[in-house]
């Protein structure tokens, strides 16, 4: 009977009558509950526009087994996925991880999911897959997946973005994608070709691709606050609302502020640990509790080789959803959460967007606003976040008085002295150099140090790459600016110390447009070489401004870029004029707000103090400026171990 039954429903749905059938299948199921009938079940309700009961129908033909148990769960997966039930359509997913890396539409589905969830390296799997479907979503979606884990761009990624922009010429989103990947070799046949068509549309006022943009690479073409401001963030965005609430849940404040800093770089070989160790270290600890919230890579944890726990508590979240990971800090009554990553690889800052804290800050991972993430406050000082910024950014300004940049003397060691042989450099030649990654080395920039070599007899321009094709393109475009080969020397990247040890043997670091060296720019200041920058138009173009003023060398900030080619020709002329430069470097090194951790730490104790004053009141969050401490008469530190 129950055979008849079902053949019954069958033909029904079959000639199109799917109300009929589902009448058969709603009796039959009183009596027979298999996957065979729950299957048929979800396919009439697919039909009758039911979608959302088709996907549980299903699920449930595919729990209940059978040699279609696969087939079922894809199509419930499917409907999940168009209904916006994501969370479902991920976890049903997961149960057939292999099936769906040979699938592009599947993969498709999941890694979108992945993606929208930042979690992009776990949707690397699918890359390869969707980069060689033959629909152009599938490879938009596959060069996303490359985006968000630059660390391993490769040849194949970069042919794979230009053939999807050969698809479609026209197409600005698709164009900053191609840009991207040729910027991180230094491909300038491509930018140079391609770079002026995005800047006559943002003349034209065509801006609407930039939403599609990466918000960390578009600071790598423009220096632009209110672009920077319209990147694209795979973050939600939050709403005021969502705030207002935040703010006004009940939280229990106690003697001592709670610190929570969340981030994936807390183990000692990273350059975010190289600036900030000291500071963690130094944390009174009579006044405030630290917790770090900790999504490192194990694998990168493995080469840690100091105790963390002078850091302050680990809580280890990488394997920990945002509900979980938000459970963890409510559970420890996080009075200020601080994210430390902002929108740089590897980022959690979803979990900033679930009412984690009544103080949300970013600081020090992302130079810029953080686009689409519920944070309070931005930390930086007057050169950073000038007045003029202030309309580009949503969260309040806190301004540390002399410098927002941490650094650690104590775990840092000195540069040692070693000879310009060592390395394959002239002796009595003027060196200048670049430490900066490629990616920040624009054809501008390219341009302008191909002059100011050509204009400096028996000078050399010293340059590090990340791999050989940027070594190669890099010196093609010299070569074509008119610049030598012979005038144009490489180094590759090596192990920190020694990499300190070699910062002296040049005579001027070039400093680089729109992004400035960051940790690049102090090191090379730790080592004792002087920087030559020029004033910037966005947070990430203004860092080395705000450094060399926190060590007490405020002359190498040239107003421009007319201004920067001349004082670099007339440095390279005059190489005399580097000496008191460079002894001012050593005399302060020690002495200077710069690199004093100890002084750096109160005064972003005395802002945390600041910031939650207001909230313990009931005030809404406010631009905050730190008074700071009296200037040192004596050194904070007799050497650097």
């Amino acid at each position: 009977m129950n055979e008849i039954s079902y053949k019954a429903a069958s033909q029904q749905f079959r000639s199109g009558q799917y109300t009929a059938s589902l009448a058969i299948i709603n009796r039959l199921l009183d009596v027979q509950k298999d996957a065979r009938t729950y299957a048929l079940l979800a396919r009439t309700l697919q039909q009758l526009g039911h979608k959302a009961e088709a996907a549980q129908s299903f699920q449930l033909a595919a729990e209940l087994g059978g040699q279609n148990a696969d087939d079922n769960l894809i199509d419930s997966i499917r409907l999940y996925f168009e209904l916006g039930e994501k969370d479902k359509a991920l976890a049903l997913a997961s149960r057939i991880l292999p099936k769906i890396t040979r699938d592009p539409e599947l993969g498709y589905i999941v890694a979108s999911l992945l993606v929208d969830r930042q979690q992009a390296r776990l949707a690397r799997v699918f890359k390869t897959m969707l980069m060689k479907s033959s629909k152009i979503d599938h490879m938009r979606l596959g060069a996303r997946i490359s985006l968000h884990t630059w660390d391993l761009f490769d040849p194949s990624d970069i042919e794979t973005a230009r053939v999807l922009l050969s698809r479609l010429p026209n197409n600005n989103a698709v164009r900053t994608m191609y840009l991207t990947f040729s910027r991180e070799h230094s491909k300038f046949d491509a930018i140079d070709r391609h770079q002026p068509i995005l800047n006559e549309a943002v003349a034209a006022g065509d801006i609407d691709f930039v939403k599609w943009d990466g918000t960390f690479f578009n600071l790598h073409w423009s220096g632009d606050e209110h672009l920077n401001q319209l990147a694209r963030s795979n973050t939600p965005k939050f709403s005021a609302d969502m705030t207002a609430l935040r703010h006004k849940e009940p939280h229990t404040w106690s003697d001592k502020i709670r610190i929570g800093y969340l981030s994936s770089d807390f183990f000692d070989k990273h350059a975010t640990m190289k600036l900030i160790r000291r500071v963690l270290e130094l944390h009174d600890r009579d006044r405030f509790e630290i917790t770090l919230f900790c999504h490192s890579d194990p694998k990168l944890l493995a080469t840690n080789e100091v105790d963390r726990s002078e850091w302050g508590n680990i809580v280890t979240i990488r394997d920990m959803d945002d509900e979980q990971v938000l459970s963890e800090i409510k559970s420890r009554e996080i009075d200020i959460f601080v994210d430390l990553k902002g929108h740089t690889m590897g980022t959690r800052n979803t979990v900033f967007n679930k009412l984690a804290a009544p103080i949300q800050v970013g600081w020090l991972g992302f130079p810029g606003s953080t686009v689409n993430v519920d944070l309070d406050y931005v930390v930086g000082d007057k050169y950073v976040l000038p007045e003029s910024s202030k309309p580009h950014y949503y969260e309040k300004f806190c301004r540390l008085p002399e410098t927002y940049q941490p650094n650690d003397p104590v775990h840092r060691p000195l540069a040692k002295p070693m000879a310009r042989k060592d390395v394959g450099l002239p002796e009595d030649a003027f060196i200048y150099a670049s430490f900066n990654a490629n990616r920040k080395i624009t054809s501008p920039m390219i341009e302008m140090w191909a002059e100011i070599v050509k204009s400096t007899p028996n000078s050399i321009l010293w340059i590090l790459t990340n791999n050989s094709e940027g070594r190669a393109n890099i010196q093609k475009k010299l070569v074509a600016c008119g610049l030598p080969a012979k005038r144009i020397l490489f180094m590759n990247k090596m192990h920190f110390e020694h990499h300190l040890n070699r910062i002296p043997l040049a005579d001027l670091g070039l400093d680089t447009y729109p992004v400035n060296g960051h940790t690049t720019t102090s090191e090379m200041l730790w080592a004792g070489l002087p920087v030559l920058t020029y004033k910037g138009t966005n947070f990430a173009s203004r860092v080395s401004e705000s450094l060399l003023n926190a060590i007490g060398l405020p002359e190498l900030v040239a107003e421009n870029e007319a201004d920067y080619l001349r004082m670099a020709v007339e440095f390279g002329n005059n190489p005399e004029r580097l000496k008191p430069l460079r002894q001012r470097l050593e005399d302060n090194r020690l002495k200077s707000p710069l690199f004093d951790a100890e002084r750096f730490c109160r005064h972003l104790e005395t802002a945390y103090e600041m910031m939650a004053d207001r909230a313990r009141k009931g005030l809404k969050p406010d631009h905050i400026d730190v008074a700071g401490l009296p200037p040192r008469t004596e050194p904070f530190m007799e050497k650097a171990d």
